[in-house]
């Protein structure tokens, strides 16, 4: 299976931050926002991730990740001129899928929580063995804000719909989504929605209509965090500083990742800490060490 992380878009919820830099750039305690996505493809096990972002700041995103040898991975860049919609990642992206089964994350979208680990590796598994696509249903207090499903008790989708007045569920359906390689043709076939995107909605409908749209619910003990606006971007900064100081553990450290993963041996992760000066972030790694 593939990745790609969405990290396009102006960003205009953040302005003025981000009048000069990508949204997913900014930091959110320790690291760049877009550390968190790329954290979870790695936790599902794909080491091959498309980076999709505008030509401004396609750069900088090339500058901070390389080419992802550094951590076992292999990356690849694209530009999206415009925001035309979720689903355009999959036409921009067309020749890096190829014929493989694929991740799409949206580049500020966080995830933290136990187990969570298991059940990515699950979610990719499950798409590239049967087909299908799969993705996550979250409980929230306002759905009416975001695309809302409803799944029975055996992970079947029932109905979705893209913020609606009436919700006929209060899950929310995160940012993280698994596809076969037929997401390619419908996303092909899309047509713009009434506001003028092509829709991740449309694409799961898809799925659902023709039965194979697999939901997983995440439960009390995991955090999806949105950091979109300047509230969410510092209750996310703050979120992750309480957990990494009071337990002294890292989330979604790419670096940790891939040694824990087997990605890098313990010699690569000595060298990539002697590209990290004297920060915090190089401490911690270097208490993983011993």
């Amino acid at each position: 299976m593939k990745g790609i992380i969405l990290a396009g878009g102006k960003g205009t919820r953040l302005h003025p931050l981000t009048i000069v830099t990508s949204k997913q750039l900014l930091p959110v305690y320790d690291k760049p926002m877009v550390y968190y996505p790329l954290s979870m493809l790695m936790l599902a096990g794909i080491r091959e991730v498309l980076v999709i972002s505008t030509p401004e700041d396609l750069p900088s995103f090339r500058r901070l990740l390389r080419d992802g040898s550094q951590w076992g991975m292999k990356f690849s860049y694209a530009e999206q001129d415009q925001p035309r919609g979720l689903a355009d990642a999959f036409r921009v992206g067309k020749d890096f899928v190829g014929s493989d089964p694929v991740c799409l994350i949206l580049g500020d979208n966080i995830f933290f929580g136990h187990g969570l680990p298991a059940v990515l590796r699950s979610m990719a598994a499950r798409v590239s063995n049967g087909g299908g696509a799969a993705i996550f249903a979250y409980p929230v207090q306002d759905p009416w804000r975001y695309g809302v499903i409803e799944f029975d008790s055996e992970g079947k989708a029932l109905s979705l719909e893209e913020k609606p007045a009436n919700p006929r569920s209060n899950y929310a359906v995160p940012g993280m989504y698994f596809y076969d390689n037929q997401v390619i043709q419908i996303a092909a076939e899309l047509k713009p929605s009434p506001r003028g995107e092509l829709e991740i909605t449309d694409v799961n409908l898809t799925y659902m209509r023709l039965g194979k749209l697999f939901v997983q619910e995440l439960g009390r003990g995991v955090a999806w965090l949105d950091a979109g606006t300047h509230e969410s971007l510092l209750q996310a900064a703050a979120f992750i500083q309480t957990v990494e100081e009071r337990q002294g553990m890292m989330i979604s450290s790419p670096e940790e990742i891939a040694f824990r993963m087997g990605f890098i041996d313990r010699e690569q992760l000595r060298r990539l800490l002697d590209e990290l000066g004297n920060s915090t972030y190089r401490s911690r790694l270097e208490t993983l060490l011993k």
